[in-house]
């Protein structure tokens, strides 16, 4: 127990009971002790301990809920996840992208994938000329690895265009090979390209709800905007959002010429 004249800042509070948590006194789905039984124990004000809390549930170790106080989290080792530029496709057919998932892993879909007409957000607008708001069709899945909480939430809005092409798009089941599929191959729009934009920012009430993380822990934003191969318009943007404890983006980094080593054979 600390030394009561010199009270732990909310920092070392934080850091003494992410100890306690690490060490097992505290294992998941169980509670924290009472505010004011924390605020006993070490002497601290209540803005301190909720402080300290507030960074343990951004590190995504407890959450808050409410009158059931504070519970610790199942501790999540982060998802290495290798960076390159190359899109494959799994035994089903189906589109991989890098940080989305990974080929011989199976994972679960949290709810019924939904297509609806939804107000477009700035990016999807802009990219397909829209009015911001101007009714657009999205397709929203929440994912992750069979066995585990929600690792992502992926948004994919597709142009007026792509949907008169292709109206099974605006369908929530698409048939082989997904909505990619039905552009590709039957709207002839293939063969696709993407460019893809990470960006990291704070969630919405939304995604923190769909994604079970406290509104200020980070997520990461990877949008990818896919353009047909017929004329070069875009028909779709997917955005994907994850929780920032989840995920590690690796990348090999490779020499160009100017930095070629000149140290000698091996």
């Amino acid at each position: 127990m600390p030394d009561r004249h010199a009270p732990p800042t909310h920092q070392q509070l934080a850091q003494l009971l992410r100890g306690r948590i690490e060490g097992g006194e505290f294992p998941p789905g169980e509670k924290l002790p009472p505010i004011t039984e924390l605020m006993e124990q070490y002497g601290v004000s209540r803005q301190s301990v909720r402080t300290a809390i507030g960074h343990l549930a951004s590190a995504g170790l407890v959450r808050t809920a409410g009158r059931q106080g504070t519970i610790v989290q199942p501790m999540r080792q982060r998802r290495r996840v290798q960076r390159s530029h190359i899109v494959t496709k799994n035994s089903g057919g189906m589109y991989v992208f890098p940080a989305a998932s990974f080929p011989d892993e199976p994972w679960q879909t949290h709810g019924a994938p939904k297509a609806s007409y939804e107000p477009a957000p700035s990016l999807v607008a802009d990219t397909f000329g829209l009015d911001v708001e101007h009714p657009t069709v999205r397709r929203r899945r929440v994912t992750s690895p069979e066995g585990e909480p929600p690792f992502q939430i992926v948004d994919t809005w597709l142009s007026p265009q792509a949907v008169a092409d292709a109206p099974q798009v605006a369908q929530p089941s698409t048939g082989p090979g997904g909505y990619l599929a039905r552009l590709e191959d039957d709207a002839k729009h293939g063969p696709i390209s993407w460019v893809e934009t990470t960006r990291v920012r704070m969630p919405s009430s939304e995604e923190a709800r769909l994604l079970e993380i406290p509104m200020t822990m980070p997520v990461m934003e990877l949008a990818i905007v896919g353009r047909s191969g017929r004329d070069n318009r875009p028909l779709e943007v997917t955005v994907r959002v994850i929780p920032g404890d989840r995920v590690e983006l690796v990348s090999e980094l490779i020499r160009g010429e100017s930095a070629a080593w000149k140290g000698g054979d091996r």
